[in-house]
């Protein structure tokens, strides 16, 4: 799965990133490999607990796309 984000310089040093798609979904990093590893944490994870919050009924099914 490909998601884009948006990297931002921070004030303070390093860098910080928000990811459109997924509201409330930001990280930073010191450098610009920790950026990308904080990033594909924070997506992971707000993944993980987006897939979890949402509960199923007993006619619904779930299906896993490849985008």
């Amino acid at each position: 799965m490909k998601i884009k984000a948006i990297v931002y310089p921070a004030e303070e040093g390093g860098y910080w990133a928000e990811v459109p798609a997924l509201a409330g979904c930001i990280t930073e990093g010191d450098s610009m490999d920790e950026l990308l590893s904080n990033l594909q944490d924070a997506i992971q994870g707000w993944l993980e607990v987006a897939n979890e919050s949402k509960k199923i009924d007993l006619v619904s099914k779930v299906v896993e796309i490849t985008v």
